[in-house]
């Protein structure tokens, strides 16, 4: 139906307004023939809603193919310079102080306790009484033996004058027979008594060498129910009393530990066996203990020892440092906590460790997979570096044209933080990657 362009003001564009409405209401009529609603109201509603909700897929359509066909975010990587400057590698390990000579002391008899004359870390000197035993049945034992000694002796006299008796009676019976005045029987019988009395001589002589052993030990026993500092140091330890009785059989039981000098002393620590290979004698180091953790102590190694210890399929080497104990702060027992220095490099190029354990992720088929709603590439992962190990080959990597690119290295020492570099194509102030940090869509 054709609309009759009208001059009023404002006619024509309300003429253009009816014919839509009653364009519109023909589609309803359409809409509500084709959905069997009979009325026209209802049909625009359900118009309404079905272009909302075609609007909506469209728009999470959309979203998907976007998110699942778009390009792959860009990685962003840390990274750090090539440094110049000191190092130094170290090796830590723990320990207990010891003195370095200590000396446990105990009865060599058995018996009773009478006295003992120190205590707690009194200091005492060679030879001097640290205490005595009961000591009435070992002078018993003496003047015994100095009675058997003596009646020994005179056993040697008595045979003597019969040994010499029997000598003179022979010679004369000898003499006699040789001019015919004597039988030979009686010679035989005399040289006979003769030998005898010799016999007998030697047998009180040897009597006489028993008696003079059994006092001696005797008297040495005596002697040790004293019991004597053997050095000059310190009293560690006390575990008798006057009165009690102690036995020495198959096991000698301490009574007293004495330190010979406390001013010196050692630190025996346990060496991982990884790390045993770069410490050696004469290396400084310096350790802590709990009683003093804002001071350090210097110390140098003496002895590295071959002999394994395996506690908990473990195993450690022992070393022994000397320590300088002067001010008496350290005591024997203290847990002691050593960093040893194995080596300095007072002007090296320094790659930071970060550096070396980095490998950047290979992807597969070089074409990065993304998940169907957006989620990070997966871009595979690369093979763990071994560690760096002096004078091995290892590489690091830099950025070139926003790309990692490997660079092979000789690498030295290490403390930890950064590896000494021996030879490669970095410089100071060269930038190495770090780290990749996770792609930002």
């Amino acid at each position: 139906m054709a609309i009759k362009p009208r001059i009023e003001n404002g006619t024509l564009k309300t003429a253009m307004k009816d014919e839509a409405q009653t364009g519109a209401d023909q589609a309803s009529n359409d809409m509500a023939s084709v959905l069997g609603i009979g009325h026209t109201a209802d049909a625009r509603r359900w118009l309404n809603r079905w272009t909302v909700g075609g609007g909506v897929v469209a728009i999470v359509v959309l979203f998907v193919l976007v998110r699942a066909l778009g390009g792959p975010p860009s990685a962003t990587y840390r990274q750090a310079e090539v440094m110049k400057g000191a190092i130094i590698a170290t090796v830590t390990a723990t320990g207990t102080l010891q003195p370095v000579n200590t000396v446990d002391l105990g009865p060599e008899i058995s018996g009773q306790i009478d006295k003992v004359f120190v205590d707690f870390n009194d200091r005492v000197t060679a030879g001097q009484v640290l205490a005595v035993m009961d000591k009435d049945n070992l002078n018993a034992k003496v003047l015994q033996s100095r009675a058997s000694l003596v009646a020994a002796k005179a056993r040697v006299e008595d045979a003597k004058a019969t040994a010499n008796e029997s000598r003179v009676r022979g010679e004369r019976i000898r003499e006699l027979f040789k001019r015919g005045n004597s039988s030979k029987q009686e010679l035989d019988s005399a040289d006979a008594t003769d030998a005898r009395g010799r016999a007998a001589l030697g047998s009180a002589e040897a009597q006489v060498a028993v008696a003079a052993a059994t006092l001696s030990s005797d008297e040495t026993s005596l002697a040790k129910a004293e019991i004597k500092a053997p050095i000059n140091g310190i009293v560690l330890s006390r575990t008798v009393e006057p009165g009690q009785v102690v036995a020495a059989t198959f096991q000698t039981p301490v009574l007293f530990k004495l330190a010979e000098d406390l001013t010196k002393m050692q630190l025996e620590i346990d060496v991982d066996e990884a790390d045993i290979g770069h410490v050696q004698e004469k290396q400084h180091a310096t350790f802590t203990v709990d009683a003093f953790q804002d001071r350090q102590f210097p110390a140098v190694i003496t002895q590295v020892r071959f002999a394994p210890k395996t506690v908990d399929n473990v195993v450690t080497y022992q070393a022994v440092l000397e320590v300088d104990n002067a001010e008496l702060l350290l005591r024997p027992g203290m847990t002691a906590n050593a960093t040893i220095t194995t080596a300095t490099r007072a002007d090296a190029t320094l790659i930071p460790n970060a550096a070396l354990r980095f490998v950047p992720p290979m992807p597969e088929k070089n074409t990065p997979r993304r998940g169907l709603f957006g989620g990070p590439p997966d871009l595979g992962g690369g093979e763990t570096p071994p560690q760096a190990k002096a004078g091995s080959t290892q590489k690091v990597w830099v950025l070139k044209d926003r790309q990692p690119q490997a660079v092979e290295i000789k690498v030295g020492i290490t403390n930890g933080v950064s590896t000494e570099m021996l030879s490669g194509d970095l410089k100071p102030g060269d930038k190495v990657i770090t780290a990749m940090e996770a792609p930002k869509p």
